[in-house]
């Protein structure tokens, strides 16, 4: 009686610590599965910061969960060649970071996910 007491006790604990693990969703595994340099999406290049935004919203487009992604506070970066464009989510609203990372080339228009640490 007293072994499986503290059994059920055990498992508790168990399923307890894991219900408060955040499961990555679909987007987060595929963001962290595409490497930084693959092209993802290309047009005939984003000279302007406006058109580096119109890229990745183009690029938003196409994924699954674009609901999840506030592309209207996008943050974009100027880094010689290319644009860096920071887009929150709704999901990671609590946790940092709580932006995806994209990469914009100015020549080519192509856009990269970034891995975010």
């Amino acid at each position: 009686m007293m072994k499986s007491f503290a059994l059920l006790l055990a498992l508790g604990t168990i399923f307890g610590l894991a219900s408060c693990q955040q499961t990555p969703s679909a987007a987060d595994q595929s963001a962290q599965s595409t490497p930084p340099s693959a092209p993802a999406a290309v047009s005939a290049g984003a000279p302007t910061e406006a058109e580096a935004r119109a890229a990745v919203a183009r690029y938003l487009q196409k994924e699954p969960n674009v609901a999840l992604f506030q592309l209207d506070s996008a943050r974009v970066v100027d880094v010689d060649t290319h644009w860096q464009v920071l887009v929150p989510r709704t999901d990671w609203a609590k946790r940092m970071p709580n932006a995806a990372a994209f990469e914009v080339d100015k020549q080519t228009g192509n856009v990269t996910t970034l891995r975010v640490k």
